[in-house]
């Protein structure tokens, strides 16, 4: 997901999908865990979506 999209969402819908890539993540490293994932550069980047979520977040309280 680019900044630019996420920029266009509001806070709360933010948090969300911080909550969502989180989750993710926790189910590759898993799969990851017990051999199972084929896409380890899948985890790289939830987690940069996830720093870009958590920037834009930031960003809009350091506006307000």
């Amino acid at each position: 997901m680019k900044a630019n999209e996420l920029k266009s969402l509001s806070t709360t819908e933010l948090i969300e999908k911080e909550a969502e890539f989180k989750e993710e993540l926790f189910n590759l490293r898993f799969q990851l865990a017990t051999g199972q994932l084929e896409n380890t550069a899948r985890i790289s980047e939830v987690r940069k979506n996830i720093a870009r979520v958590k920037t834009v977040l930031r960003q809009a309280e350091m506006a307000q």
